[in-house]
């Protein structure tokens, strides 16, 4: 399984909804003062109906993400179901929202998946958001074949 910018497959959409923070001062996150940016990474195999998103998150001066969020927003018992298996951690991580551990997490990294699990994972219009970015995503992915 591969994941792919958004911003790929759909530019303009992309320019006009990625979530962008900017933390003016000190919060109760921890997040640094500075902007970021949640960039979206939909798996682009088209067999596969995972049902999760990768949030890159990059701040301003960054030119690699800071953290890498990943969240279902299905239950749990359906990536149970969808794998197969009952390994709670992987599960759990599967759900998220969570670090993805297969990713570099700067130090800033729990801070930023804190803010996100409190607020943005929060917001209903958000969420909407990425679950419509999912299916145009995965509309405009071409099958493949292994």
């Amino acid at each position: 399984m591969m994941y792919q910018s958004f911003h790929d497959k759909f530019p303009t959409v992309a320019e006009a909804e990625t979530k962008s923070v900017v933390f003016l001062q000190e919060n109760e996150y921890g997040v640094p003062v500075d902007s970021y940016l949640f960039v979206e990474l939909f798996c682009n195999d088209k067999k596969c109906d995972c049902r999760r998103v990768f949030l890159e998150v990059y701040s301003d001066p960054q030119k690699y993400p800071v953290a890498v969020i990943c969240w279902g927003w299905e239950p749990v018992a359906f990536y149970r179901k969808w794998l197969g298996f009952t390994d709670k951690e992987i599960l759990i991580e599967l759900k998220g929202p969570a670090l993805n551990s297969g990713s570099y997490q700067s130090p800033i990294a729990p801070a930023l998946l804190k803010y996100a699990s409190e607020i943005l994972l929060k917001d209903k219009d958000y969420t909407d958001r990425i679950q419509r970015h999912y299916t145009m995503f995965k509309k405009k992915t071409p099958l493949k074949f292994h």
